[in-house]
C-alpha cells in the first residue's frame, strides 16, 4: 500500500521538470492526481495541452490514476477551475501542490512591467488562488462535519529565502511572499484539518537552467553516479508532506541535492536601544556599518 493511497491530489505545472516528477511519484504512491499545465514556455507564453496530457497517459499506462487539466491558475476562475474538477472527477481533494512557475529575468532599471506582472502572478497570485479555492473546500468540509486531513505543500526558492540572486527581482519577491504566505496560511487552516508547507528546491530543470551559473552546479553526473539533481529527488519530500500521517505544518524546507534544511525567517541579529527620543546620530555611531 502505497503512502498516498486513497488520497486525490492536484499539482499545478506538472507537465514538465519537478512537477511531473511529483505527478508520477504520487501516483506510484496510489494517490489519483489532477495534471495542471498550461504548457507555456518558461517566460510563460503559449500554451501547450501535450505536457500535461502525455504525463496523464503515463500514469494511466502504469495503471494510475489521472485527470489533465491545461487551467491557467494565474486566474481566479482557472484556479477555481482546477479544484473544481479534482472534485468533479474523483470526488473530493486531499492535497495541493503548488508547483507552476516561469522566469522573466531582468535587472530592476531595465525590468518591464509586463516581466513584473506575469511573474508575480504566475508564482505568488497563482499559489494565493490555488490556495484559496481549495481552502473554501476544505472549509466547507469542516463545517460540515467532515473534518479533512488535508495537505498544501507550496513552492518557494532560495532565490527569496536564502540566497537573493541579482536579475531576479520579481521571482525573488514572489518566493518570498510564498514563503510568507505559507506560514500564515499555516496558521489560519489548521483549524479545518489542513496543513501547509513549503519547499525551496534546487534540481535540473528548464528553469534552473536558464538561470545564469546554475548549469555547471547540476551538471549531468558520469554514468554509473547517483544523480542528486534530477528533479525526481525533490519529490519524496513532497509527498511525505502530503501523507495522512505527515504531522509538520508551517514549514519551509531547502531540499538540494542531499540535503533537506529545516528554514526560518527573519530574526534578530542585532538590538539597539534608547531611553529617550533617537536622535539620527546615535543611530549612525550605533548601527552596525
Amino acid at each position: 500500500m502505497g503512502a498516498l493511497e486513497g488520497r486525490v491530489a492536484v499539482i499545478t505545472g506538472a507537465g514538465r521538470g519537478i512537477g511531473r516528477e511529483h505527478a508520477l511519484l504520487f501516483a506510484r504512491e496510489g494517490a489519483s492526481v489532477v495534471v495542471n499545465d498550461l504548457g507555456g514556455s518558461n517566460a510563460g507564453e503559449g500554451a501547450d495541452a501535450g505536457p500535461a496530457h502525455e504525463v496523464v497517459d503515463e500514469i494511466t499506462a502504469a495503471g494510475g490514476r489521472a485527470v489533465a487539466n491545461t487551467d491557467n491558475i494565474a486566474t481566479w476562475d482557472g484556479a477555481k477551475g482546477v479544484v473544481q474538477q479534482a472534485i468533479d472527477e474523483f470526488g473530493r481533494l486531499d492535497v495541493l501542490v503548488n508547483n507552476a512557475g516561469i522566469l522573466r529575468d531582468a535587472f530592476i532599471p531595465g525590468m518591464e512591467e509586463s516581466q513584473w506582472d506575469a511573474v508575480i502572478a504566475v508564482h505568488l497570485k497563482g499559489h494565493f488562488a490555488m490556495l484559496r479555492h481549495a481552502a473554501a473546500y476544505w472549509k466547507a468540509q469542516s463545517k460540515a462535519g467532515d473534518q479533512p486531513n488535508a495537505a498544501v505543500i507550496n513552492t518557494a526558492s532560495g532565490s527569496g529565502v536564502t540566497l537573493p540572486n541579482a536579475g531576479q527581482a520579481n521571482y525573488g519577491a514572489a518566493k518570498a511572499g510564498i514563503a510568507a504566505l505559507t506560514l500564515i496560511a499555516a496558521e489560519e487552516l489548521d483549524r479545518y484539518g489542513v496543513r501547509v508547507n513549503a519547499i525551496a528546491p534546487i534540481a535540473r530543470t528548464r528553469l534552473t537552467l536558464a538561470t545564469p551559473g546554475m548549469g555547471a552546479l547540476m551538471a549531468e553526473p558520469e554514468e554509473g553516479e547517483v544523480d542528486l539533481f534530477s528533479p525526481a529527488n525533490i519529490s519524496p519530500l513532497v509527498a511525505y508532506l502530503a501523507s495522512e500521517k505527515c504531522p509538520l505544518t508551517g514549514k519551509v524546507f531547502a531540499v538540494q541535492g542531499g540535503a533537506i534544511s529545516e528554514l526560518a525567517g527573519w530574526h534578530d541579529v542585532k538590538t539597539i536601544e534608547t531611553d529617550g527620543r533617537w536622535l539620527i546620530d546615535d543611530i549612525a555611531a550605533r548601527l552596525p556599518q
